[in-house]
């Protein structure tokens, strides 16, 4: 690149962003995490709005959780980017920080502050790496208590309001759960919803005097929704607000308790809105900017704290006034520049794929014909690329290319139906959906068929591979970022906590060896005709470094191209400045070099 490309590259991957706000209670302040200086840390805004530092751990910050009366916070953090979160406790607001849940060879989820403040409830895999039990934890003594244990995935999602219950989260395939409320001193549960409809629950919020609570589910639909229930005979949800064709994402009980504040998942894009429960009357709010709202929390009656993320905004905190429908920026984290300037919105299109599946796409930089296209294939498969942020993304798009990045099927965001398209046996119709996606950006997009390149990250990485071995002809360059190159060994090295969910996905070690073997990219190696980069984490719990290795040893046997970076200080995600601003550089340099 020249001189002054890798200088804006540079800017494009040092844009700052503000995440998960946390209003600390008794005041109008509120946290917020954000990597200002290399890892991800907690900050604050003084009274001249200045940002300030809540945290200084030594190694990234996943979340901060304040409690009722904001007089105590618990810090998460993890080690390398292991994933593997401990618990710190501060009572000065980040000034002195102590060990409170400390097994660092283990998980820890955080499950939620007592209405008393003197104990948290969180989730570990101590007594067994693939399970997880429920702990108390008293925040004084430090003393621990085991009080609910499953052989099985398990997470504590809040108190109730007496102290004297939790409300937790049972797994029972890789996307649909099960909503018990556990009597702490008994340890007997009582199971909220029906146990014989397979269905999501989550965003669970409790009424004040503990009769009754919201929550988001599918129960017997294709889409999420808000629904209600009480404590009392809680088997029976009962639907306050639905669409039909979107997901609702989050609510939010406001304090008076009169509505729930909730975001829409639109297409990739949210939509946000109050729900008021006397009247069942919806208000929709038009003054937040467009983009992804996430962690949604009320300052006031009338007042919500939300994270905004988009295209062109890499994140910031808005205040949002529900019944004057004004919205105000809180944080300026993301500084205008001239950078910022020539970030653009995506269209959003979609393609038909072989069997006449409508499947959906972001396409950035469209400008003219003839033009290198590189798609971004994302990861989960139950996850969802959406109107967000991405420096590689508007750079390239800036540098000239089109890049498409679609929600193939298997993707969450568009029902269960959708989502289900893609498991076990039909794994290879989502690569086919890229195939298709190609000849859609070829015919009425008039990309450069000669120039295409395709990245992804994680699950995204073997869609990757999957595609430059069934699919070699398509491609001139190709990206594979902690990817997958058999599901074979991939179940037999992955955490064991991890193994029997992604089995209900992926297929099983005892069921389906033979499909993995059949559509495994490291058995069609002789098949990769383009030049490929692989990036890895060392301390990647999710996906093994030997996914990496192994592929890049048979590669480099048949002398093909191939590079492979493993970075030895991080996980399955790149966090570190560093290591972010090097695989991201060499990425552009790469998809320059063969697709330019």
């Amino acid at each position: 690149m020249q001189e002054k490309d890798e200088t804006a590259l540079l800017e494009y991957l040092t844009a700052k962003g503000a995440y998960n706000p946390q209003k600390i209670g008794g005041s109008d302040e509120f946290t917020f995490l954000a990597n200002l200086t290399g890892r991800p840390q907690a900050w604050t805004l003084n009274k001249q709005n200045e940002v300030e530092a809540f945290t200084t751990m030594s190694d990234r910050v996943l979340e901060v959780y304040h409690s009722p009366s904001g007089k105590k916070s618990i810090i998460a953090s993890d080690f390398e980017g292991n994933e593997k979160q401990q618990f710190y406790i501060t009572r000065d607001r980040g000034q002195t920080v102590e060990d409170l849940v400390i097994s660092k060879d283990h998980f820890h989820e955080f499950g939620g502050w007592s209405p008393d403040e003197k104990k948290i409830a969180f989730a570990s895999n101590r007594r067994h790496p693939g399970y997880f039990d429920i702990f108390v934890c008293d925040v004084e003594t430090g003393e621990e208590q085991t009080v609910y244990e499953t052989d099985t995935n398990c997470t504590a999602l809040c108190w109730t309001k007496n102290g004297n219950g939790l409300i937790i989260s049972v797994k029972v395939s890789n996307i649909d759960n099960q909503l018990h409320i556990l009597d702490i001193e008994s340890g007997e549960t009582t199971l909220i919803g029906n146990a014989d409809i397979p269905a999501r629950y989550h965003s669970v919020q409790i009424k004040k005097d503990g009769t009754a609570g919201y929550l988001v589910t599918d129960e017997g639909r294709n889409t999420l929704a808000i629904a209600s229930f009480s404590l009392n005979s809680p088997q029976q949800i009962d639907y306050l607000f639905k669409d039909d064709q979107w997901d609702i994402e989050e609510i939010k009980l406001s304090p008076d308790e009169t509505k729930l504040a909730y975001s829409l998942n639109k297409g990739g894009s949210s939509r946000l809105a109050a729900y008021y429960l006397e009247d069942n009357s919806v208000k929709i709010i038009e003054s937040i900017p467009s983009g992804v709202y996430q962690s949604l929390g009320w300052l006031n009656e009338d007042a919500l704290l939300t994270g905004v993320t988009s295209a062109v905004i890499p994140g910031d905190i808005w205040k949002v006034e529900i019944t004057a429908d004004q919205s105000t920026r809180l944080t300026h984290v993301t500084p205008d520049s001239e950078i910022a300037k020539q970030w653009v919105e995506p269209e959003l299109h979609q393609f038909t794929s072989f069997d006449g599946l409508e499947v959906p796409y972001f396409l950035y930089g469209k400008k003219h014909a003839n033009q290198p296209v590189m798609i971004h294939v994302h990861g989960g498969p139950e996850s969802q690329i959406r109107n967000e942020y991405n420096p590689v993304i508007q750079f390239l798009a800036a540098q000239g290319y089109a890049v498409a990045t679609p929600n193939v099927r298997g993707s969450m965001g568009y029902g269960r139906e959708y989502v289900q398209l893609d498991d076990v046996r039909k794994r290879m119709d989502s690569v086919a959906d890229l195939n298709y996606l190609v000849k859609d950006l070829i015919e009425n997009h008039q990309a450069d068929k000669d120039h295409v390149g395709i990245m992804g990250r994680s699950y995204g990485g073997f869609m990757v591979l999957a595609a430059i071995t069934h699919y070699p002809k398509l491609w001139a360059a190709a990206v594979d970022i902690v990817g997958i190159s058999h599901f074979r060994t991939f179940l037999e090295n992955t955490g064991p906590w991890r193994r029997r969910l992604r089995e209900q996905e992926y297929g099983s070690l005892e069921n389906d060896v033979d499909f993995f073997e059949e559509i495994a990219p490291l058995n069609h190696t002789d098949k990769i005709e383009v030049p490929l980069l692989i990036f890895h984490g060392r301390n990647d719990t999710r996906v093994p470094v030997s996914e990496a290795e192994q592929l890049t040893s048979d590669l480099e046997k048949q002398n093909k191209d191939v590079e492979l970076i493993i970075f030895d200080d991080e996980g399955h995600q790149t966090e570190k400045l560093e290591n972010h601003i090097l695989m991201n550089t060499k990425i552009v340099e790469f998809m320059n070099q063969y697709l330019k």
